[in-house]
Formats: C-alpha cells, sequence, structure tokens
C-alpha cells in the first residue's frame, strides 16, 4: 500500500461517547438551580454550547433560564469577590507632573 491510499483509511480508533449533561427527565426551568449551576462559570458567565454539549434548543432554553434567575435575584450578574477589594491605594494627584532629571 502506498502513502497516497494511506491516507484515506480511516482509523480505528474507539472512543467513549460522552452522555448528555441533561437527562430526559430533568425540566429547565429558572427554579430548578442545580441543574442551571451546572451550565455557569465561575465567574457567572453563560457557558458555551461547544462547553457544555448541548443540543440548540436546549441551550436556548438554559440561557433564558439563567436570565430570569438572575432577573429574580436567584443567581447573581457577577460572581467577582475581588472585584471591590483593593491591596494598595496609589496616591492621586490632580496637578501637573514634575519630572526629575
Amino acid at each position: 500500500m502506498d502513502k497516497s491510499k494511506r491516507l484515506f483509511i480511516k482509523s480505528k480508533r474507539s472512543f467513549r461517547r460522552r452522555l448528555p449533561p441533561i437527562g430526559s427527565g430533568d425540566r429547565i426551568d429558572y427554579r430548578n438551580m442545580s441543574l442551571i449551576s451546572r451550565f455557569i462559570s465561575e465567574q457567572g458567565k453563560i457557558l458555551s454550547r461547544r462547553v457544555n454539549r448541548l443540543t440548540l434548543k436546549q441551550q436556548r432554553l438554559i440561557t433564558i433560564a439563567i436570565k430570569q434567575a438572575r432577573i429574580l435575584s436567584l443567581l447573581p450578574f457577577l460572581n467577582n469577590e475581588k472585584q471591590f477589594e483593593r491591596t494598595e491605594s496609589t496616591p492621586r494627584t490632580t496637578g501637573p507632573r514634575i519630572r526629575n532629571k
């Protein structure tokens, strides 16, 4: 077998198919926090469909449920604890800067 024919042979590597993250019995709803929290990052962002392995319809329903939960204050819009912390404050001057030569 020469190299040109060998390139088109399909590899026989077996792989384990991942289970879908949402089962058939799970209801996508803004009140189902255990389900919704699986599709949010640590920062509070909605994870993409590629990362979640969801269908387009499931991703749309998850997005709507997350947004409803945020509006009803069941979920935070942002999950930044370090947002308001300042380690060192730098002095701010309002006048012109003086250069040292």
